[in-house]
């Protein structure tokens, strides 16, 4: 029933709260992470969370912050313990005590498409070739990658399925051909070396039978852009940056960029160009689009 892998005993509070977010769909990580965050105030306060005061959170968010807590973190402490005190002790006049911390927007790094190329080509082994090149060709997220399965690709239609994406929703990546044919090496190479099981994982990790964690893609990102000399930060993420990017330097039209990305209302923003918050019609969601028909630049 818990999430939780700490060995303590589970108090009969935290199981109500890894119950309430179990019965939401929350995500392991995010279960942890939750639990964490009230954890931590628990101990801050030195009782039970469910004893705080509207003053206690105060002091809280105070101590975070002099303590040199980074803005993105205390958000993340003030969603855990919103859902807390609004959800499973149903206080909501508490919740609402808690500040939201704003922070800078910074622009996120994008590849040139000679970067890409170079990355590509220092990737340390074919399998991290081919899941490079879908995180830049498809546009996905790391975690989507890791997550493909053999049976995913279907090629007679140039997709790519992909299961319980952000917000366990299903969806069709495009699959491009030259992403094709570097994922038909893979397979050739992974079958060779007896890596890919029948209907198992598209890119599996040291053992067949689990997945490469998004852990692992990002350390091989990172250590292929060391070997490349690009001095950029450039994660998983930055690939699906850099497929939006360069879709829209190719004229594409945004919403049929922000579709491809499942992002209804998001596109990269660029140096010389804010973020585009444009609705994506429901006729274009709909069709859609032509994916295949969209041409990414590769070595």
């Amino acid at each position: 029933m818990t999430s939780d892998t700490s060995l303590r005993p589970v108090s009969p509070l935290r199981a109500r709260m890894i119950e309430d977010m179990t019965m939401r769909g929350f995500k392991e990580d995010t279960r942890r992470d939750y639990v964490r965050h009230v954890r931590s105030f628990a101990a801050f306060i030195g009782r039970s969370p469910d004893a705080a005061t509207a003053e206690e959170l105060r002091l809280f968010q105070l101590h975070q912050t002099q303590s040199g807590m980074q803005p993105p973190s205390i958000n993340s402490a003030v969603s855990a313990l919103r859902f807390f005190f609004t959800v499973t002790l149903d206080r909501p006049d508490l919740a609402r005590r808690l500040t939201v911390v704003p922070y800078p927007r910074r622009i996120p790094a994008v590849l040139s498409v000679e970067e890409v190329t170079l990355l590509l080509r220092a990737a340390t082994a074919p399998k991290y070739k081919a899941a490079f090149a879908t995180a830049y060709g498809a546009g996905l997220r790391a975690s989507e990658v890791v997550a493909l399965k053999v049976g995913d690709i279907a090629s007679e239609r140039m997709l790519l399925r992909v299961e319980r994406g952000k917000g366990g929703k299903d969806r069709y990546a495009m699959l491009s051909p030259q992403l094709l044919e570097l994922l038909r090496v893979w397979w050739r190479e992974g079958r060779r070396r007896s890596q890919l099981l029948p209907g198992g994982w598209l890119f599996p990790g040291r053992n067949p039978i689990e997945p490469l964690s998004a852990r692992q893609l990002c350390r091989a990102v990172h250590a292929a852009a060391q070997a490349a000399g690009i001095k950029k930060r450039v994660s998983p993420h930055t690939l699906r940056h850099s497929f939006a990017t360069h879709l829209l330097e190719q004229d594409v039209d945004i919403r049929v960029i922000q579709t491809l990305l499942e992002a209804e209302t998001y596109c990269p923003p660029t140096p010389d160009r804010g973020a585009d918050l444009l609705p994506v019609p429901s006729s274009l969601r709909r069709d859609r689009v032509h994916c295949q028909a969209i041409r990414l630049p590769w070595c």
